[in-house]
């Protein structure tokens, strides 16, 4: 199994000098991308080492100075003229100062040394690297499988033909429809950690899914030295059962007892270790506009529903336009930057749940529905009216025939 998009990417950039750092949540498959980025070394006849900062031994050496990190690799002046090292090093922030070591290592041998180093979260990359490593890398960001590497990864490549067919043409209609929807609520359902797809059986994949909960995310608690792990978990349930809702802060710490500035730094950290998005307000051409309070989505879905214990059929639950609208976000993140990424609403209740910029003055909406029914065209005129070069699209689970709306697995 392998993620041909990431990898592809990392492989075309291994002819540049900057370092490439591949950050994402923990167990997303980080490893195995720079072990296929080694493997592709070896097969090039290329110099290429695999360190892992897990190891104390190692650890401790490079925290000494960065120069023994060659105690393990061939050293970059033994090297003929033309060749290179490729040092890949695994969980990178376990360094003391990861960001000072990478700069040594560039500043010194920026010809001879390529670095490719994961990190299990932005959390620390932020904020070692922000600035020392500025022009000396490049970042890449890995999220948990979308929906077409979910079908890879179950043996069903077949299906990812109907699914491009799909979303290139409206009047396309697959003959394996139903399992394709079977896959589809299943994804939504357990959500796309690589090793938890692989499971053959629900209850596996709940398993796996609460270790996941009760133990890297509790590893990332404890190595970002929060006080109150407790009122993490507390907060991270309620911003599950709250998908697609306002953020609002100061709620929140009046119901956990909590102050502003540690709500800030719990959302901080979850934002930062993969697990969720704040999505901020779009706002320039309606004056009662909010431009404060974001929406909260989960960048997996399979996390989402194991804070909440839910994992029933999908026609079932209260909420499966949570579910949905949180898969929206997902693909749209996929799709296009994050930055040009936005919802839209006033503080009399107009909303658009997503709004793409492609320009400055332009670019595409999205109001999502779970039943086609459940949309109103008259409620959205406020926006169609002061954002005229914005396409407005409906994406339901359940459409219309003859119907222009968007069927979510379209998207």
């Amino acid at each position: 199994m392998n993620r041909k998009h990431i990898l592809d990417k990392i492989i075309k950039h291994l002819d540049d000098k900057r370092y490439s750092i591949l950050i994402g949540a923990r167990q997303v498959g980080k490893t195995t991308i720079v072990k296929q980025v080694k493997d592709f070394l070896a097969a090039k006849k290329e110099k290429a080492i695999l360190i892992s900062f897990e190891n104390p031994e190692i650890l401790n050496a490079i925290n000494q100075h960065p120069e023994n990190i060659f105690n393990y690799a061939v050293h970059p002046n033994s090297l003929d003229a033309k060749e290179r090292l490729y040092l890949l090093i695994d969980e990178v922030q376990y360094a003391e100062n990861p960001s000072n070591f990478l700069k040594y290592l560039y500043d010194t041998y920026e010809k001879k040394v390529k670095v490719i180093a994961t990190g299990s979260s932005a959390f620390y990359i932020n904020k070692d690297f922000k600035d020392s490593l500025a022009g000396r890398k490049k970042i890449f960001e890995l999220y948990t499988l979308d929906f077409e590497e979910f079908l890879h990864f179950k043996g069903q490549d077949k299906l990812i033909s109907d699914l491009h067919e799909l979303r290139k043409r409206p009047t396309f209609i697959s003959l394996n429809k139903q399992l394709l929807t079977n896959l589809f609520e299943e994804y939504l359902t357990y959500g796309g950690y690589p090793a938890v797809v692989l499971q053959k059986n629900n209850e596996d994949k709940v398993e796996l899914l609460q270790e996941l909960v009760n133990s890297y995310m509790r590893k990332d608690v404890s190595e970002s030295n929060l006080k109150d792990e407790l009122k993490f978990f507390q907060l991270a349930r309620i911003l599950a059962a709250q998908t697609g809702d306002l953020v609002n802060q100061h709620n929140l710490g009046d119901h956990l007892k909590l102050s502003s500035g540690a709500i800030e730094n719990y959302l901080y950290l979850l934002s930062k270790c993969f697990h969720i998005h704040l999505l901020p307000p779009k706002h320039g051409n309606v004056i009662k506009e909010i431009v404060k309070m974001p929406k909260i989505y989960f960048n997996d879905l399979g996390l989402r529903n194991t804070l909440l214990k839910q994992f029933g059929n999908l026609n079932d639950r209260m909420d499966k336009g949570h579910l949905i609208e949180n898969y929206v976000y997902t693909r749209l993140r996929n799709l296009y930057q994050l930055d040009a990424l936005y919802f839209w609403r006033t503080a009399d209740g107009n909303e658009i749940d997503f709004v793409v910029d492609k320009t400055l003055d332009s670019g595409l909406a999205y109001e999502v529905k779970y039943s086609e029914q459940q949309y109103k065209a008259s409620k959205y005129k406020k926006f169609t009216t002061a954002y005229q070069n914005y396409e407005l699209s409906l994406i339901t689970m359940n459409k219309e025939e003859d119907s222009d709306a968007i069927e979510t697995i379209r998207l």
